[in-house]
């Protein structure tokens, strides 16, 4: 197939399809398996979100392409470090300052002020370093920085189909 001829708008639609489905696949987790997120957990479902309406948007207005695509890239590489920080945090527990255990940080207080607002979409009660769920022996936040980087490498590959 030739990618080329795919519109801008379908890819976006995968995108934002994609962001929504995966955020609702980790909720059914929770609820299903009883898992614990943590402040870092629930920083990933926001930017997830996020990415995923810019992705709604990119897909309603197309003409802004490089707009929305420098903003997800943006997210995602935040979103990558952000996940990657909390598997280092997992890897090495004894080295990790536990989140919620000092002076909340920027992100911690997004989340606590999301959590008030919307307790069963962004609470967050479970620690960073925990892997409560794992598949292939990897984690949650292991998962979700190899997601973070497809979608960096996604947004490479429909910016690049215009250069």
């Amino acid at each position: 197939m030739n990618w080329s001829n795919v519109p801008d708008r379908a890819w976006f639609a995968t995108l934002a399809v994609g962001c929504f489905g995966l955020v609702l696949l980790g909720m059914d987790l929770q609820a299903m398996y009883r898992l614990a997120p943590c402040p870092l957990c629930i920083f990933q479902r926001v930017l997830y979100l996020s990415i995923g309406a810019l992705g709604a948007l990119g897909f309603v207005w197309p003409c802004v392409r490089l707009l929305w695509l420098a903003l997800i890239g943006g997210l995602a590489g935040l979103g990558f470090g952000v996940a990657a920080y909390q598997s280092w945090m997992q890897a090495f527990p004894a080295l990790a300052t536990e989140c919620s255990y000092s002076d909340p940080n920027l992100i911690e207080q997004l989340v606590d002020w999301l959590g008030m607002q919307a307790p069963s979409w962004f609470l967050a009660t479970g620690f960073c370093t925990s892997r409560e769920w794992e598949m292939f022996d990897l984690s949650m936040a292991n998962w979700s920085a190899l997601v973070f980087a497809g979608i960096i490498a996604y947004v490479g590959l429909l910016a690049k189909r215009h250069a």
